[in-house]
């Protein structure tokens, strides 16, 4: 008979509809693209207010953020999967709240580097933990539906943020940026009141190094898992090869300053496209099909960039074009690469997602401070790059996946929350 005094059974918090919680991830995820992104105007301001005087130096701005989120990305893993996504990710979006307005307060150069890795390295939970929430609620084909659609949101973000960056610099001076980063970090801190914690009891893991380590060793040790995570982190590295260099190929190149956010966002706009092309395609042809394809695409795309190049005549449109191209395909290659290397870790996504995110994220800010400092005032640095970070993502993929491409394996079913 039933008792009427014994406690009710405990049942899970109602999750947001999935349109907000895609748009929920996607927002967190902007603060990093804000924090990049919207800077790339600003950097002969920032150069020139803190006594830069070597042109590329100024791209340190940008990679010393990506680096400390690579750096980063190893620690929030653990702790998500220890004290759960929520209580990771409020702490972190205050810390970002901290270290912008420290970074706008900054009074020289290496005050702001110091600063920006700081701000990076705390950044790097909001990437880490939207995966492991994501890979908490879906797997496989699905879960990579929804990535792509939470960087299509997300792609907007990049699409206006240099033009952001440049109004509010001409309003109020380049440092008010860091005020603006600060303002949208505790808006999304309010909005996360609506999130319920994802983690499952049972997928508490305990917080310690043996723990950490094993964990890591696994992801290294699984075959697939490392070449795709290798492979993306290559491919990500010529997209910051291109966002570490775009001021100063579009300024000096091209001689065309003032045209840098409608340039940038016509590129930003391609990636979008590929993202939403992605959401819709991914799931009826399978991750592995849709992203070795782009791969080759991708290749060919660099080929014509490096014709581009040597011909002589090359034009800020043909630029422009191919470049939309190229980084559109990397909206193609990118979350499916992930989503592949995260198939077999669901039982420890936490750990998995972080030490991806760390390998792949430090790998690309590497690779793409490398290739920006390669500029040399020509697009070619940026093309050879291209195709190089193409042609050894694809031997990673050929040896994750034995010399087969296009398969397509049996996916797992869909989470029912």
């Amino acid at each position: 008979m039933h008792n009427p005094t014994a406690p009710a059974a405990p049942t899970r918090p109602r999750l947001p509809g999935d349109r907000e919680m895609v748009m929920m991830m996607a927002m967190v995820m902007a603060l990093n693209a804000l924090a990049i992104d919207s800077m790339l105007p600003t950097l002969p301001a920032i150069g020139e207010a803190l006594g830069v005087t070597v042109a590329n130096d100024r791209q340190y701005v940008i990679s010393i953020y990506l680096l400390g989120v690579g750096f980063g990305s190893l620690l929030y893993g653990p702790l998500a999967d220890r004290f759960g996504r929520k209580g990771v990710l409020v702490p972190a979006l205050i810390a970002y709240t901290v270290f912008a307005i420290g970074s706008g307060l900054s009074m020289s150069f290496p005050m702001l580097l110091a600063l920006r890795f700081g701000h990076g390295f705390v950044s790097a939970a909001l990437g880490v933990v939207v995966i492991a929430v994501i890979r908490d609620l879906f797997v496989g084909d699905a879960m990579a539906k929804r990535m792509s659609l939470i960087f299509l949101v997300f792609m907007i973000v990049p699409i206006i943020a240099p033009s952001i960056g440049a109004g509010v610099a001409a309003l109020a001076g380049w440092r008010a940026i860091f005020f603006v980063f600060a303002a949208m970090s505790l808006l999304m801190i309010a909005w996360l009141r609506r999130l319920p914690e994802t983690l499952e009891p049972q997928d508490v893991r305990r917080l310690d190094w043996r723990t950490m380590i094993a964990g890591w060793l696994t992801v290294t040790r699984h075959r697939r898992a490392a070449g795709y995570m290798i492979a993306s982190g290559l491919m990500q590295g010529a997209l910051f090869g291109y966002l570490n260099s775009s001021e100063q190929i579009i300024a000096e190149v091209f001689d065309a300053r003032a045209l840098f956010p409608l340039i940038f966002a016509c590129v930003a706009i391609g990636i979008a496209i590929a993202n939403f092309s992605n959401a819709r395609i991914v799931e009826r042809f399978g991750a592995r099909r849709v992203s070795q394809a782009a791969v080759f695409a991708f290749m060919v795309t660099a080929l014509a960039q490096i014709v581009a190049a040597l011909s002589g005549v090359e034009t800020l449109t043909m630029f422009t074009l191919l470049m939309m191209v190229n980084v559109g395909l990397i909206g193609f290659i990118g979350g499916n690469f992930g989503s592949i290397a995260m198939e077999d870790f669901g039982h420890m996504a936490g750990v998995a997602s972080s030490y991806q995110s760390f390998a792949k994220t430090l790998l690309a800010a590497v690779v793409g401070a490398l290739i920006g400092q390669q500029y040399d005032g020509t697009t070619l640095p940026l093309a050879y790059a291209f195709m190089i970070c193409a042609v050894t993502g694809l031997l990673l993929v050929l040896w994750a996946e034995r010399g087969r491409l296009f398969t397509r394996p049996g996916t797992a079913p869909k989470s029912p929350f």
